[in-house]
């Protein structure tokens, strides 16, 4: 049995590792940043784009600081301030390779610089910017679009590239409402910023969708709201085999604590409702759950815990 799962994961790395060809060696990582799996006869890449150095309160501004504080001392994570992992996806289904949010892109002033990694860590991995046929963006905050601001990356995109976005995300950043968020000093006008030159630049490659669409077999993204007006997750299904790659629907502390509030959501009383309904739906169905801020590779099952939920991490399969 072993040896079967081994050489199912050789398979499926050796897939990823050939979607293209290297336009230069590799760069050397101590630690790879990319872990492969497959769901049913899809192709499934998990990238850290690295990680976010933010305020503890950001995971529940709404919550008693003693309470959160205990969390945290629970959790063996600092009081003030920790890294948020900030994670991708690719996924490769139906002759497509899909690029599942775009990362951080460059420090935009704010103190975050070791993330940003994204196009590095596809090239290490051995998929060329020009093998992505589709992205798809869960939302238009700057650590999921800020890739493909990268200098000179849009000349390496292929013409045709097809960006899926929900529509009520694209009208949201035309003037975006930051009255409920919770956020350090300088993120707001960051935020704005980094949605409006993405949406100059890349306004011909865009493809809004309503509610659903199905980007590949197996492979539809879904608009939930909440975190955002057109936030939305990704499921993919193929032989049985389920996964969901949540965005920012789900946060760490949201399994324990589904009723806190994130300061970057938008609507945060939408966005609970939002994570208890989907973390309800992954705990009855077994799916997978990844999502962007789950610590790396954020693989993993949902499963109900008294009145709340418990993230069960996949066991790495080498």
């Amino acid at each position: 049995m072993n040896q079967v799962i081994r050489n199912k994961q050789q398979e499926t790395n050796m897939k990823l590792n050939n979607t293209s060809q290297l336009v230069r060696p590799a760069p050397e990582e101590l630690v790879p940043s990319r872990y492969a799996l497959k769901v049913g006869e899809i192709d499934v890449l998990v990238v850290s784009d690295g990680v976010l150095p933010l305020p503890t309160k950001m995971l529940g501004h709404n919550a008693a600081p003693s309470v959160r504080a205990a969390w945290f001392d629970d959790m063996f994570l600092p009081p003030d301030a920790f890294d948020w992992a900030l994670n991708v996806v690719v996924v490769r289904s139906g002759g497509k390779t899909i690029l599942i949010d775009a990362g951080l892109g460059l420090d935009p002033d704010l103190h975050l610089p070791r993330a940003g990694q994204l196009i590095n860590r596809l090239e290490a991995a051995g998929i060329d910017l020009a093998s992505v046929t589709d992205v798809v963006l869960t939302h238009m905050h700057m650590d999921h679009v800020g890739g493909l601001l990268v200098d000179g990356v849009k000349e390496r995109i292929r013409p045709d590239l097809r960006i899926h976005v929900a529509a009520a995300e694209v009208k949201f950043w035309e003037a975006p409402d930051f009255s409920h968020v919770s956020m350090p000093p300088g993120f707001p006008d960051a935020l704005r910023s980094a949605a409006k030159r993405f949406t100059e630049e890349y306004r011909s490659h865009l493809r809004p969708f309503e509610e659903e669409y199905e980007v590949a077999p197996g492979v539809v993204v879904h608009r939930t709201g909440g975190h955002t007006p057109g936030h939305s997750v990704v499921r993919l299904a193929s032989g049985g085999d389920r996964l969901t790659f949540a965005g920012d629907a789900v946060f760490a502390v949201g399994f324990e604590h589904p009723d806190w509030y994130n300061g970057f959501e938008h609507d945060p009383e939408e966005a609970a409702r939002v994570r208890v309904r989907l973390l309800r739906e992954l705990a009855a169905t077994g799916g997978l759950l990844v999502a962007t801020h789950l610590p790396f590779p954020s693989v993993g099952h949902v499963a109900v815990d008294g009145d709340a939920f418990r993230w069960v991490p996949v066991f790495w399969d080498f």
